[in-house]
């Protein structure tokens, strides 16, 4: 944040609004977790992957990279980042593993919000209006 204050600005401070925004902001660690959560998700294949879980509710592998049309390498990666990332839980039959969406994953994010940023970046942005 600029250190010369509201004084700065060129045209008038509502203090009101900004004590409102300021009280509803996350901190800054918390925005930091976020983003980097954000950015766990912003990998095609990861958000994919996530997307299939939550379908199939368990897969392996091979069975999610036939369902995403990638190769297994691609799959297997992705899997690991998620899993690192406490997104994905796995558990194994035999020599088969099989993967899941962690049981505390927020299941209005695959439901409601993701696939409305999806529609979002589908339609023309308010700031592209004259």
């Amino acid at each position: 944040m600029d250190d010369d204050g509201p004084q700065s600005h060129q045209h008038p401070v509502d203090p009101e609004r900004v004590a409102r925004a300021r009280a509803r902001l996350p901190s800054r660690d918390d925005a930091a977790a976020l983003a980097g959560m954000l950015s766990l998700i912003s990998d095609p294949t990861r958000a994919r992957v996530l997307y299939a879980l939550d379908v199939a509710e368990e897969l392996c592998v091979g069975d999610l990279a036939l369902a995403l049309e990638v190769n297994e390498d691609a799959v297997g990666y992705a899997l690991r980042v998620l899993r690192t990332a406490g997104l994905v839980v796995n558990r194994r039959e035999g020599r088969v593993v099989y993967y899941r969406l962690a049981p505390d994953f927020p299941e209005p994010l695959l439901g409601h919000c993701l696939w409305r940023l999806v529609a979002l970046s589908r339609s023309p942005g308010a700031d592209d209006a004259p």
